[in-house]
Order: structure tokens, then sequence, then C-alpha cells
């Protein structure tokens, strides 16, 4: 238990948390505290859960951590009554609950993270089976689960995309090589421009090359149209072949039957097709969409442990005993009149049971049937292939398998060479393995002289010059194959040359002497460049390891000016507490009484004795006013009643008034009548 805090303190003291924990003070967090720790690790492996606990109900908070620890897939240990506690202990914010949970999502947490963001596009929505029934609700479903599948696939694509990724190292050698590649090609067609330049009528001599060259694509594309023609051809052959088979099969059986018959097995064909759709196929479907809705119902259940399985086998088993029951108490209830109805429902349930055997029966030889005719079809086609349409005869049967026991001789003769050769393939890639090896060993010490000579990247380079040579070699030869083809029409214009040549021997001489010396240059340029290129791959490592001293050195630098700054600080503040301690203590030591007053510890002193004596006071006034509370409480009473007894008196004489002054109104209006 301690290592499992001591690592869930050293994870939360990391990035992104940052939390500055020590055993003590984790150990001492309470209960919401341990809570809001849970839901910021879990927020931070799915931002939906970074809330504040404060502002949602103890039981959404609890329902919100069940669901994601179930989505990623977190087994509490214990059995189904430890499960009830952990539930508990997880709302309440138990240690020996949410210690364990902190300690398993920390331990994972990349893991977990993947996992909850493919949560949100992977754990499928439920829809009840009699929604399904609507056409628009199960294309919408079917929809959805497409894209389900197709995401799955496009992640699976990015995380092989992500292991299998190449270096940029790599990239960046195989395009410089490329380049130089290109450069060298480029300075070969320029050389080869400047000699073909140097014939009569070298345009036209191109231009008769790329048409050769255009023809030469062309018959290769009429040679695959031709090839594939070719295949389509036989395929429609085929497909005739097995039309006519067909045709001649069903002219033999319409020439053998009757009306009568006919009609009887279309009635028969029609009866068995009906009952499949209208009895067998729709209890079927019934039965497999039940079954599916219980699949999908218990896969979307959480994992159930030996312990839910227990109790489930226990519920089963009291089902079945009162099922047993039930059987009994009917048995013994039995009356004569339903032993007529039970004999009928049992002649129906074995009609009915046997009317479905039949039907699968009948449904099976259809299917074997068919297999068969589809064999028949493929050997009938196999044997129009090899020996044509017709039946062989005896004699042309023997001669069929003379010759396969040629075949088979001439096979096992085959087979022999062929077990020899694979047996020296065998010994040849175990000596191209061991020489391979050995090559590498070479290598590899290679390598390591160059590198204490300094001069690394000199195998490599040659290499590559070896490699160049040999396509040089190759473009060479597919160059001479190109003026072989050209060579009928070069002798031709031979004649015309051979006029000239006298005329252009003492040119050809001297420009002999110049392309000798240019090849000289060309060498020597090539050296050169090679010695350049190793002196430059040289400085390159060099360069790069001394900056990669120096940016050590500087962080290191930075680091430790760093250090020196904290360490200042610290200093700084340790010397000033150091010198408030030596005050307080000069104070306390001084004889002087003013002095002494002013060290914090008097201070503190003063103010804890005034905090007493008016704890004191507030106490005795406490004191006093429980005492005179009850009679305080009557005395208050009393007023009230007064007060009322006061505002019913001041109610009844405005009464009073208002009577009074309504009866002299009424005086004085009969007074007005009579003088009138």
């Amino acid at each position: 238990m301690g290592d499992q805090i001591q690592f869930i303190v050293e994870k939360l003291n990391q990035e992104p948390f940052r939390k500055n924990y020590n055993l003590i003070s984790f150990d001492s967090l309470e209960s919401l505290q341990l809570l809001q720790l849970l839901s910021d690790v879990l927020g931070e492996i799915d931002p939906k859960h970074a809330v504040d606990i404060r502002e949602e109900l103890p039981e959404q908070t609890a329902k919100r951590m069940l669901n994601l620890l179930g989505i990623l897939k977190y087994k509490p240990p214990g059995t189904v009554s430890d499960l009830s506690a952990f539930r508990q202990g997880l709302v309440t914010g138990s240690k020996a609950v949410i210690h364990p949970v902190l300690h398993w999502l920390l331990q994972r947490s990349n893991e977990l993270r993947t996992r909850a963001y493919l949560a949100r596009f992977l754990v499928k929505l439920e829809v009840p089976a009699e929604f399904l029934q609507d056409d628009t609700v199960a294309d919408f479903n079917k929809q959805y689960e497409e894209l389900m599948e197709a995401f799955k696939n496009l992640h699976k694509e990015h995380e092989q995309l992500k292991i299998s990724g190449l270096s940029t190292a790599e990239i960046r050698r195989d395009i410089s090589a490329m380049e130089e590649e290109k450069d060298q090609l480029a300075k070969r067609v320029e050389r080869l421009k400047k000699r073909v330049e140097t014939v009569q009528n070298h345009q036209r001599m191109l231009e008769i090359a790329r048409q050769l060259h255009s023809e030469k694509e062309r018959e290769e594309s009429l040679a695959q149209q031709k090839q594939e023609q070719k295949s389509q051809l036989f395929q429609a052959e085929q497909r005739q072949q097995r039309a006519q088979v067909q045709l001649k099969e069903m002219q033999h059986v319409v020439a053998d039957s009757k009306p009568e018959s006919l009609m009887k097995k279309l009635e028969e064909e029609i009866n068995f097709n009906s009952y499949l759709v209208t009895e067998k196929i729709p209890s079927e479907m019934e039965s497999k969409k039940t079954s599916v809705y219980y699949l999908e119902k218990v896969i979307a259940e959480p994992a159930m442990t030996q312990a839910d399985l227990t109790a489930l086998q226990s519920e089963l088993d009291e089902v079945n005993a009162q099922i047993n029951q039930l059987m009994e108490k009917r048995m013994i209830t039995y009356e004569p009149t339903d032993s007529k109805f039970s004999m009928y429902r049992q002649q129906l349930s074995l009609i009915s049971r046997k009317k479905e055997a039949k039907a699968e029966e009948l449904q099976a030889a259809k299917e074997e049937l068919s297999s068969l005719e589809r064999q028949r079809e493929q050997r009938s086609s196999q044997a129009h292939e090899l020996e044509g349409s017709e039946v062989l005869t005896e004699d042309e049967f023997r001669q069929y398998v003379n010759k396969l026991r040629s075949k088979n001789a001439f096979h096992k003769k085959k087979r022999l060479e062929i077990a020899e050769i694979a047996a020296e393939f065998g010994i040849l890639q175990r000596t191209e393995e061991l020489l391979r090896q050995r090559h590498e060993a070479i290598q590899h010490q290679l390598q390591a002289i160059e590198e204490k000579k300094g001069v690394s990247g000199y195998s490599y380079t040659q290499e590559e010059l070896e490699r160049v040579s040999a396509v040089k070699s190759e473009m060479d030869e597919v160059k001479g194959q190109t003026l072989d083809n050209m060579s009928e029409m070069v002798k031709k214009l031979n004649a015309m040359v051979a006029e000239k040549k006298a005329s252009l021997a003492p040119v050809i001489k001297e420009l002999r002497q110049l392309r000798q010396n240019c090849q000289e240059l060309i060498q020597e340029h090539d050296e050169k460049k090679i010695q350049y290129d190793s002196c430059v791959a040289g400085l390159e490592t060099n360069s790069s390891a001394l900056e990669q001293e120096v940016k050590g050195l500087l962080e290191e630098c930075a680091q430790e000016e760093s250090n020196y700054h904290y360490i200042n600080c610290m200093k700084r503040n340790l010397e000033m507490q150091l010198q408030r301690a030596k005050e307080e203590l000069k104070a306390y030591m001084s004889p002087e009484p003013q002095e002494r007053h002013r060290t914090a510890r008097d201070q503190y002193t003063r103010i804890i004795l005034e905090q007493e004596n008016l704890g004191k006071k507030l106490r005795e006034k406490q004191k006093v006013v429980r005492e005179s509370h009850g009679s305080n409480m009557k005395q208050m009473k009393m007023w009230q009643d007064f007060q009322q007894l006061m505002e019913c008196k001041r109610d009844c004489f405005l009464k009073q008034q208002n009577q009074a002054a309504i009866g002299q109104i009424i005086q004085e209006g009969g007074k007005d009548r009579l003088v009138l």
C-alpha cells in the first residue's frame, strides 16, 4: 500500500497535474478533495470530465465516474457485495476505494486516453428492436454501423503509419543520392547530345528513333489487347457451351414431361415456397431477432464477474424449481376434459415438427442438387476444354490413360529434379546468408576503421560510384541495342560519310586528342569531387558533434545558473529568518522591559490573554442571557398580548365613530325630506 501511495504522489507531482504533494499531505486529504482529485485525473483522460464536483450532486458525480470507469474497463476487486461497497465508497470518497482507482488510472494513462477517445465514437447506441422495424431507422442504424467500421479501419491505418514512419535522415540521404544521379545523367545526356550533333541528319535520326520507340510501345499495347480479347473470347465460348448444355437439358425435360406433371411440380414448388415465406422464414427471423436483441443487451451491460454468474445461476435454479412445482400442481389438477385438447395439441406439434423437418430436408436436397449440378457443369466445361465437346470412346480413353501414365512418369522425374534443385537452392541460400553475415561484419569493421582514420563514408561513396557505373553500363547496353536497331539505317549513310572521312581525318585526329584530354580532366574532376565529398562529410560530422557538445554545455550552464539563483534566493530567505530570530532572541534576553514588550512572544502572549478575557466576559454575558431568557420571553409575550389588546380597542373605537357618523348623515337626510 505504501508503494502504491508513493507511485500516486510521484505521478501527481509531475506534468500535467503538478500538485506538489508529499505522503503526509496526500494522506491527510479529505473525502471531497479526494473525489475532486479523481475527477481531475479523469478529466485529463477525457476532457468532458474536467468538472468541479461542488457544482453537481453527489449522485451525478458517482454516476459520471462509474460510467467512465466502465468504458475504461476498470474491474474493482471482490464479489457482488464488494461491488456495492465500491459504489458506496466512491460516493462517500473512501480512501480504500479511490487510492486503487488512482493507481490504476495513473499507471496506464496513455492507453486509457486513447481508449476514452475511441469510446466517443465506438460506444454503440442501443436502439430497441421495435424501432428497428421502421425502414428509415434501420437504414440510419446500418449507416451508423458502417461509419463506425470505417472509423475503426482509418484509426488502424493511422496507428500503422505512425509506427512504420521513415526517418528524415534516410529520406534526405535518398533525395541527395537521387539528385546526384540526376546530375550525372543530365551530364551524360549533354555529352551524348554533343556527340550526336557532329553526325549529319541527327535530327531526322532522332525523330526516327522516337517513332520506333512509340511503335514498339504501340505494339506492346496491341499485344496486350490481343491477349485480353483472347481471354474474353475463351470466357464467351465457355459461357456459350454452358448455355447449350442447359438448353439441351431443358429441351430433354420438356420433351419427356406432360402439362399435368409440370403443373403438379409447379404447385408443389409454390406450396413449398409459400410455406417457407409464411411460416418457416418469419419464425426463424423472429427467433434470430430476439436472440440478437438479447445478445446486444448482454453486450451493452458491463462485464460480469464469476460472482454475478453464480447469482444468475442461483436465480435460474429457483425459477426452474418454481416451474417444476407448477407442472406438478397442473398434473395433480388434471381433468379428463383437458386430455382431448392435450392429445390434439400433441398431434399438432408432432405434425408441425415433421413438416419443419421435411421442409429442411427438402431444402437441403435442393441445395445438394444445385451443388451437384454446378460440379457437373464444371467437370463438363473442363472436359470440353481438355478434349473438345465429344465423348471419348474406349480406344480413345485407353490412349488418354497411357498418355496420362507417360505424363505421370515425366512429372515424377521433373519432381525429383525440382527436389534436387530445391536442396541445392537451400544450400546456396544458406551460403548466401553466411556470406551476407560475413559481408556485414566486414562492413562494420571497415566503417570502424574509416571512423578511426577519419575518412568515414569512403566505402559508401565507392559503392555509390560502382552503382552509378553499373547504371551507366546498363544504359550503354540499352543504347547499344538501340544503335543496333539503327545500324541498318547507318549502313546506308556510311557511303556518304566515307567520302568525307578523308577531308575530316586531321580534324578527327585533333578531336581525339581533345577527347583524351577531356577524359583525363573528367577523371581528375571525379577524384577531386570524391575527396571533396569525403572531406565535407568529415567536417559535417565533426561540426555536428561540436554543435551537440556546445548545446549540452549551454544547457548545463543554464541549469547551473538557475541553481545558483535558486540557492542565492534560499540563502537570502534563511539570512532574513536568522536575522529575525537573532533580533527576537536579543529582545527576549534584554534586561530592559520595553525591549521585552517588543518581542513577538510577548505580543502573542498579550493577544492570547486579551482573547481569553474577552471569551470569559462573553461566557458570563451568555450565562446572564440564559438565566434571564425565560422571564424575558414571558415579558415579551405579555407585551405582545397587550399590543394586540390595544389594537383591538383602536379598531372598535374606529368602527364606533364610523357608525355614529353614518347615523348623523341619515338623520340630516330625513330632516331635509320633511322640509320639502
